[in-house]
């Protein structure tokens, strides 16, 4: 059934006017943007989000958290999109939670998600294009532990998180889904070096060089040589929570720009009376309708474990980006010249969506994937 549950109305009703607020572009992304923070976000923010039970939306009920699912986690997301809320619950609360979900290590680190205390990042990509199966990097026995060796980039969140999980090869070769293991690194291991980078967006990731950093054996995130698992579970998660932002990013420079086509005259006449952007406007609401559907099913059928769930999930990623993609240009370019300042807050959306973009994979990717998933 494609639509809301009476509590996730309520759900979306208790958000919305939190992220309007407290999440807004002035009071969060330009404030962080402009002083220089490390970070990126708030963790005051932070904070705010669990006091409001979202950093454990995801965690089981036995475990401190709400019990909840990916559709929770969506309406979260699009307004966090919609608001462009610099923030670690993408990375945290649904991509670490998914992963260490049923895990030794849930213990160790739900609490601290829950409290809004922790922050979690994933690092699984090595090359230039996003690719999991293809992870070189080495975990080795070493006394009754492992001994990681090799890179990561675009490490959302890398230089922030208290935890990190990283994917590594204990069997195979690069290329074989077969022979990963996920290690859970705690911050300031040594042997791991970060290096803090600023994205197109403001958001901060990380460079990774794991030079032989020892881990014990309780490190491991579910079993040796079955890191495909949770890491499929953590992707799929961010797959679809990434889709969901998306959306949102595109509502919000949508409303932006419709907002700007009944204030802005030319000739005499509102802008948003020419039929020309009428049209554009009109097909690009029917686009982030279909976006939206695409996502929200998605998530739906990987809270009911469908079969059908991963296919979903790259069809709802590839959807949302081209969706996005398509606001974000539309925005700019209807705000004609004002739109290319970053006194606008147009702009921001697409350096946003070129980030979120490409965020586990782009839109070429998801694309070969619904190709493949559908045996082509």
């Amino acid at each position: 059934m494609m639509t809301l549950t009476d509590d996730q109305r309520m759900l979306q009703d208790s958000v919305t006017p939190f992220m309007t607020e407290e999440g807004a572009v002035k009071a969060q992304l330009r404030h962080w943007r402009d002083s220089g923070c490390k970070d990126g976000f708030g963790h005051a923010l932070w904070k705010q989000f669990a006091e409001l039970g979202l950093t454990g939306i995801l965690i089981p009920e036995d475990q401190g958290g709400a019990g909840l699912g990916m559709v929770e986690a969506g309406l979260v997301l699009e307004e966090v999109g919609r608001n462009l809320t610099p923030s670690p619950f993408l990375t945290t609360a649904v991509v670490a939670v998914r992963a260490l979900d049923g895990s030794a290590q849930a213990a160790r680190w739900f609490p601290g998600i829950v409290a809004g205390q922790t922050v979690a990042a994933l690092a699984i990509d090595e090359v230039r294009h996003h690719d999991p199966a293809r992870i070189a990097c080495e975990a080795k026995r070493s006394g009754n532990g492992f001994s990681l060796s090799g890179v990561k980039q675009f490490v959302v969140q890398g230089a922030s998180a208290d935890v990190i999980l990283v994917a590594a090869r204990t069997a195979g070769s690069p290329g074989e889904a077969q022979g990963l293991t996920l290690f859970a690194v705690e911050r300031g291991a040594k042997g791991m070096a970060v290096e803090n980078v600023a994205l197109a967006d403001s958001s901060r990731a990380a460079r990774l060089t794991l030079d032989h950093v020892e881990v014990d054996a309780d490190a491991v995130v579910g079993e040796v040589d079955g890191g495909w698992a949770p890491l499929s579970r953590a992707l799929n998660a961010g797959r679809a929570g990434a889709a969901s932002e998306l959306v949102g990013v595109a509502a919000g420079a949508a409303a932006m720009t419709f907002d700007y086509l009944k204030q802005r005259k030319q000739f005499g006449r509102l802008i948003g009376e020419f039929q020309a952007l009428q049209h554009r406007a009109a097909h690009l609401y029917g686009e982030i309708e279909i976006a939206r559907a695409a996502t929200l099913k998605a998530a739906q059928l990987l809270d009911g474990g469908d079969e059908r769930a991963e296919l979903m999930v790259s069809v709802a990623k590839a959807k949302a980006a081209r969706v996005s993609a398509l606001s974000v240009q539309e925005g700019v370019q209807m705000h004609g010249g004002i739109g290319m300042t970053d006194e606008h807050d147009i702009g921001l959306y697409m350096k946003r969506e070129a980030v979120l973009a490409e965020l586990f994979g782009g839109p070429r990717f998801h694309a070969n994937e619904v190709a493949r998933l559908s045996g082509y």
